[in-house]
């Protein structure tokens, strides 16, 4: 049977984050092979993604396969419909996680229903790292799993280090080192999320991903979302550490982002719904088309982050300060509905309608189209939370960073883009840190100040954004390495 008919079946943990590298991964392998692809989630993610693929420019692919695998939130103490991390306050996201491991039965179903189809085992499995159970079905049904972390290395070997070990519990001190991270490399407690920090091996969240995790680290291969040029010194650690092959096959962005041919309306992921917001995507670039190049800040904490109340405020009035034009996508602040009505009260008294009257501040609630306010011109700065996507959204494009890292693993995220890497600055971290507004003002000077550090840090990320777009041309790193991985599992089919 010729490669043309090999079936890779895919299993994205159910957080957007998550779910869209796994998409454009099964894109990436569709494209470059013709195999079949089929993605397994939950009811509400698998419809989600059938709405995305739909409304996506290459739609006509009939070989990504979506197939549903039966969950029933309230069962877990979820409230009802709930299938993905955004729609869920961190303190419920655990039971998400745990929620999860009642899908190894089904997931294995459908595995199993495949074989009979198809009369042998899938080429492979790719789960994600949470899914480390995906290991136990794949070697049970004769098929190999590969492990896909939509991080960056660096990122996911402090993530998977500190959950394994949890150094920080061996230490009085706020500085600490990590097994696997040269010792010169240390952490900070306030680099954890309090999840992590609180953690002692017995809480809920170390019964989750300590298992998990063991279990991803004795799949057949690993597949990160990471180009070789960008973080060698992550991927150094993240091969010590982790002992099967690593194939860097990102980043995984966009082809129009890549390609610097961005529109509006071009976003590979479809139009979402902007109406929330109130402010259409043209209405974006058009008020940024009024703003000189490398001018404008842009401010967003990704999909489910916000910030407290009170660095809400300072943020608004050390922006004010600063006098630079700035797009702030705005949610309600933590303790409130995050997708609640915005209260005027929780910025300074008429902040917004002095910024629209000023032309300052574009206040963008809840969304804005983010690929294309990056890759804009008028675009010199983002403010960012460092979730791995958006770091690499805004290099690729070759605009430095502001950090503001909030949970998962962004705090090594930014620690990287400020040590290694030198293209970001830290405002400060977590929704407990400590913000006052001339601290706003004088980073956000310092970052877009057109000489001195601002003007090193423009020159580091847009030499970064060569080395993306490099990676994923035809004939770079990335792109090899997705091919050596299909190779690899080709290689390892015996008995057919």
């Amino acid at each position: 049977m010729g490669s043309q008919q090999e079936h890779i079946v895919m299993l994205p943990f159910m957080a957007q984050g998550h779910i869209i590298p796994f998409l454009a991964l099964a894109k990436q392998i569709q494209q470059r092979t013709g195999f079949t692809i089929t993605i397994a989630n939950t009811p509400l993610n698998i419809q989600y993604l059938r709405t995305t693929i739909s409304t996506s420019d290459d739609s006509s692919r009939p070989c990504i396969r979506l197939a549903e695998l039966p969950f029933c939130s309230s069962d877990h103490g979820l409230p009802p419909n709930t299938e993905n991390t955004e729609a869920l306050s961190f303190h419920q996201i655990v039971d998400l996680f745990h929620a999860s491991k009642t899908l190894q039965a089904p997931f294995h179903s459908l595995v199993s229903g495949i074989i009979e189809k198809e009369g042998r085992p899938p080429l492979c499995i790719i789960s994600d790292v949470f899914f480390g159970w995906a290991t136990e079905v794949a070697k049970s049904l004769g098929t190999s799993n590969v492990t896909f972390t939509t991080g960056g290395g660096y990122g996911t070997a402090a993530y998977i280090s500190l959950w394994q070990n949890l150094p920080h519990r061996a230490t009085d001190s706020d500085y600490f080192a990590l097994p696997g991270f040269p010792d010169s490399c240390r952490f900070h407690i306030t680099q954890l999320h309090q999840y992590l920090r609180a953690a002692d091996g017995t809480d809920a969240w170390s019964r989750y991903f300590q298992p998990q995790i063991a279990l991803s680290l004795d799949s057949s291969g690993w597949l990160c979302n990471t180009a070789e040029e960008i973080e060698p010194h992550g991927l150094e650690i993240l091969r010590n550490y982790v002992k099967p092959p690593v194939w860097t096959i990102g980043p995984l962005l966009p082809p129009a982002l890549l390609n610097h041919s961005l529109s509006s309306g071009s976003s590979i992921f479809g139009q979402r719904a902007w109406k929330v917001s109130g402010v259409s995507p043209e209405k974006c670039l058009d008020w940024l088309d009024k703003h000189p190049q490398s001018s404008v800040l842009y401010i967003s904490f990704g999909s489910q982050n916000t910030i407290s109340p009170s660095q809400m405020m300072e943020l608004a009035l050390g922006l004010e300060d600063s006098g630079k034009p700035f797009i702030w996508v705005i949610r309600p602040p933590v303790g409130f509905d995050i997708e609640g009505e915005f209260r005027a009260e929780w910025l300074p008294q008429n902040f917004e309608q002095r910024m629209a009257e000023s032309n300052q501040g574009l206040i963008v609630h809840k969304w804005a189209p983010q690929l294309e306010i990056l890759s804009h011109k008028s675009t010199g700065v983002f403010l960012s939370h460092c979730g791995w996507n958006s770091v690499m959204e805004s290099l690729c494009v070759g605009v430095p960073i502001i950090g503001w890292p909030l949970a998962a693993e962004q705090c090594y995220n930014s620690k990287m883009l400020t040590e290694d890497m030198g293209v970001a600055v830290e405002l400060t971290r977590g929704r407990q840190g400590a913000l006052e507004r001339k601290e706003v003002k004088r980073v956000i000077e310092l970052v877009m100040d057109s000489k001195g550090k601002g003007e090193e840090m423009k020159k580091k990320a847009t030499e970064i954004g060569e080395k993306i777009r490099d990676a994923m041309r035809e004939g770079g790193s990335s792109l090899k390495a997705m091919d050596d991985f299909v190779s690899t599992m080709l290689s390892k089919r015996q008995g057919y």
